[in-house]
């Protein structure tokens, strides 16, 4: 097999998965995409071309592994499960710049793997259909290393995608879109139905494109502390920023947060979904100014 056949076509597929005898581990969220459209889709959003490197993550049987390697200089693909090992050797025998990285992700020195696969080249970025069990530890890791990426651009869990993308005042705000904003310019790209995978999932899917930024959008003075202020501002979502603060200043400090909110503008009965990242970057430094 070579990467001119290829991989995502519902009879390919199940011929690969027969002839290895492979099955299914549901412990590792494995559904493989059999919809060229969409994998066309990824691969366009993230903006390769023969200078630039794509860092996959899963690449199960190499159904968008194979597209990255006809856009990108080097395509490296961490696999986890050691029973695909063989099998996207024996895909990949022919395709000199296609390395495939045995490993947990989650466990890797990804400074270390990047300086060595794209050596020379002028940018990479991260372009993966991840599992959904470990969406968002995954794309923390690769926010929070500060790797050097220019796009980080992933199919996952519909809802999650748009939990990023949100924007202040709608239900699916959260501590992950501010998270995610703070480090990136977030775009849906498109709605993937659970139709064209093998399994099919229980729920849709959406490709998200993340524009990693050079410089966050706001300042802060101690960027852990802005992360727990945010989460401590959505604790429990229908209470006040009054309320979720006053668990987190403690109760004996509760008389001095209006006065804190007051000057900094923001109203003590607003919720955290209403904040914008500039209001949660104010809030943290008024904190921090208050000895909190």
């Amino acid at each position: 097999m070579t990467t001119n056949i290829e991989v995502a076509t519902p009879k390919r597929t199940k011929d690969i998965i027969q002839k290895y005898g492979f099955s299914f581990k549901k412990s590792l969220g494995q559904n493989f995409l059999i919809d060229q459209n969409i994998l066309r889709k990824i691969v366009s959003a993230a903006g390769l071309d023969k200078t630039k490197g794509a860092l996959e993550i899963g690449p199960g049987i190499g159904a968008l592994t194979q597209h990255l390697a006809n856009e990108a200089a080097r395509v490296t693909a961490i696999e986890i499960d050691d029973r695909l090992i063989p099998i996207l050797g024996d895909i990949f025998a022919d395709a000199d710049n296609v390395h495939i990285e045995h490993g947990d992700v989650l466990k890797l020195n990804l400074s270390e793997l990047m300086a060595r696969q794209f050596a020379g080249l002028s940018g990479v970025s991260v372009v993966a259909n991840l599992p959904y069990y470990v969406t968002t530890p995954i794309l923390m890791k690769l926010l929070e290393e500060k790797l050097p990426l220019e796009n980080i651009v992933v199919m996952i869990q519909k809802e999650v995608a748009e939990r990023m993308a949100a924007k202040p005042g709608g239900k699916e705000y959260g501590s992950l879109s501010v998270a995610v904003q703070y480090y990136c310019e977030a775009e849906l790209v498109c709605i993937v139905p659970h139709t064209v995978f093998i399994p099919q999932p229980n729920v849709d899917s959406a490709v998200i494109k993340l524009s990693v930024r050079k410089q966050p959008p706001v300042q802060v003075e101690d960027e852990a502390y802005f992360f727990r202020t945010v989460q401590a501002c959505f604790a429990q979502r229908r209470k006040t920023l009054a309320n979720n603060l006053t668990a987190y200043v403690g109760k004996a400090n509760r008389e001095q947060l209006g006065p804190l909110l007051a000057s900094i503008g923001i109203d003590p009965s607003r919720r955290g979904e209403t904040l914008s990242l500039q209001e949660f970057a104010a809030l943290s430094r008024a904190l921090i100014a208050a000895g909190f």
